[in-house]
């Protein structure tokens, strides 16, 4: 199945309906953040009004103006204020766990989807860009989750207040100051766009940085055998320069975004002190009013500031949807297997039916045409020089790959008609290039089986002949590895992975040149576990050391023209063709 590549530019209102259901599980604490929201935004419009009345009664009606009136007045106001507290608490704690828990859910569902992404989407993407996906985008996320919902609430909130208050007092000077949001919103729109696209650029550098440095920090070893390390520097500092030209360029459509709506702010003040103090001298307008309508336009100055410092931060979170998004929107290798019936290996019988492959990307075929017949239980191996299609063709049997043409049955089932992770389930690899994960012995060769027990992961490593060397360590199979095994040699790793295949237990088996990389000490210690492991197991043996494969069942000599030879040690020996001359020239070495 090929991936859908993401192509197309979003819009923020997409973007929104992408990113808004995971409010589902928290529409109780969302409403009551909203809630305690319109209950500061309340308290922020009432001292106004509080000011219009006390500076009225004073002008027009001082003998009103009692301390029983300016006490009542202000215990009402503390009593808000008191509720402004308790809401501001409720939306800087729970608004703020909630914006967290988002995140935890989106991260859990993106890494989620991660793992079902197939073998051609790592091929094509940096392991550092996935990891920025997965941290910093969604700490962006989280932060425009619970504010930028609440900001622009209360925004309208208090846009629509104050308009309706302040047209009670002068409709002509709140026209005045109301038709001048509208033009500054349209001046910063454009700037708003471009911080967008700025933003996503430097969402783009930080993940090349990370995959610089991910690349650069695990291969450490080669970097100091080559003495590569000025060279490691250079490459890291141009990454760097670059993440720095993105952000210069984001801190100027940021400056020139703020400096319009600053500017805006000082014209609307303007006008409320020149228009407003026109219309008290014509007595248009009560000095209550005007003070009111000073504090209100204030207010409602201090709420457009607020939106336009949180729209860096929407965008920003626009940015991380967006990313978040890219990933979710390739497709799974196991899309489609929902309703895909499990297969059960009970023989082992693999059939090769005039399969033909290529990777994604290219024209060419890997494999053509290829044509073979694995009875259950026999160990075939595979030959030939690089690059002929050894490893493809093993990769096709687990579906790492779909095959572009033709089809593969095992025990009469078509692999691509049943479900992933029951095919997967009953196939064992030991690959070249052992992966150790960064734990315990027990927990690596655990890894087979999780619900393993202590004697089970015991027997394996036995039978793995990994059992003498395990128990010599520090803490027996208790004892922390490092990350990707960095504390044990090559053959012990290998020895280990076997053991993780031993305690799997699968009826089919793939050994992708599993001793190649070894020492020939180690590789005659690997070798006699691997005889054990594939034993009574259907067997897929790549190798490029003749002498690890002379006992197999079945050995064919693959080349870019395909199956060109096959047969046992001795058949293809006595033919005096391809694989002849691969033994004369390994002999020679």
């Amino acid at each position: 199945m090929k991936n859908k590549r993401y192509e197309r530019k979003k819009s923020n209102y997409n973007l929104i309906k992408i990113f808004a259901p995971y409010f589902k599980n928290y529409k109780l604490t969302f409403a009551v953040d909203l809630l305690c929201a319109s209950l500061t935004t309340v308290c922020e419009i009432i001292l106004p009004l509080i000011v219009r009345k006390i500076t009225d009664t004073a002008v027009q009606a001082p003998e009103n103006l009692t301390l029983k009136l300016i006490l009542i007045t202000g215990a009402a106001y503390l009593v808000l204020r008191i509720i402004d507290a308790i809401a501001n608490y409720y939306m800087a704690t729970t608004g703020h766990i909630m914006g967290a828990k988002i995140e935890t859910d989106m991260r859990r569902d993106l890494f989620a989807h991660m793992q079902g992404l197939s073998y051609t989407y790592y091929d094509n993407t940096k392991i550092g860009q996935l990891m920025s996906r997965i941290t910093s985008d969604l700490f962006d996320v989280t932060e425009f989750a619970h504010h930028c919902p609440e900001e622009f609430f209360i925004a309208a909130i208090k846009i629509i207040s104050v308009f309706v208050i302040l047209s009670t007092m002068n409709i002509y000077l709140t026209l005045i100051i109301f038709i001048l949001i509208p033009i500054m919103v349209l001046c910063v729109s454009k700037y708003n766009a471009k911080m967008k696209d700025a933003f996503k650029s430097q969402r783009n550098e930080l993940g090349e940085i990370n995959a610089r440095t991910e690349d650069s920090l695990l291969g450490i070893r080669v970097v100091k055998s080559f003495a590569k390390e000025d060279e490691e520097k250079r490459k890291f500092q141009q990454g760097n320069e670059k993440f720095l030209k993105t952000k210069i360029k984001s801190y100027k459509y940021m400056g020139a975004f703020h400096t319009i709506t600053r500017v805006f702010d000082g014209i609307m003040y303007i006008c409320v002190v020149v228009i407003g103090g026109i219309f008290l001298m014509k007595k248009y307008i009560t000095p209550g009013d005007l003070t009111a309508y000073i504090l209100m336009v204030t207010t409602l100055l201090a709420s457009v500031k607020r939106i336009v410092e949180y729209m860096e931060q929407f965008q920003r979170g626009m940015t991380g949807i967006d990313r978040f998004n890219e990933v979710m929107e390739e497709l799974c290798e196991n899309e489609n297997d929902d309703d895909a019936p499990e297969i059960n290996i009970t023989d082992g019988n693999i059939c090769f039916d005039n399969v033909s492959f290529y990777y994604d990307g290219t024209k060419e075929n890997v494999l053509t045409n290829i044509n073979l017949d694995v009875k259950p239980g026999e160990n075939v191996a595979i030959v030939g020089p690089s690059g002929a299609g050894k490893t493809t063709i093993c990769n096709l049997i687990p579906r790492f790959y779909n095959v572009t043409n033709g089809r593969i049955l095992i025990d009469s089932q078509d692999v691509s008609k049943v479900s992933l992770k029951s095919l997967r389930s009953q196939i064992g690899v030991v690959q070249q290039d052992v992966y150790m994960f960064s734990g315990s012995v027990y927990d690596n060769i655990a890894y087979g089986k999780t619900d393993a027990t202590r004697q089970e992961v015991e027997e394996a490593a036995k039978k793995a002949g990994a059992h003498e060397f395990i128990m010599a360590m520090p803490d027996g199979y208790d004892t922390f590895i490092g990350e990707r095994g960095v504390k044990l040699s090559g053959g012990q790793k290998q020895r280990i992975s076997i053991a993780r295949v031993f305690l799997k237990n699968p009826p089919v088996l793939i050994l992708d040149e599993a001793t190649s990389a070894l020492d020939n000490e180690s590789e005659y210690i690997v070798q006699q576990s691997l005889e054990e492991l594939t034993r009574g197991r259907t067997t897929f043996t790549i190798a490029h050391r003749l002498t690890t494969i002379r006992n197999a069942t079945k050995i064919l000599v693959l080349t870019e023209k395909g199956i060109e030879e096959q047969g046992t040690h001795e058949e293809l020996i006595d033919k005096k063709g391809l694989y002849y001359n691969l033994e004369s020239m390994y002999n020679k070495l």
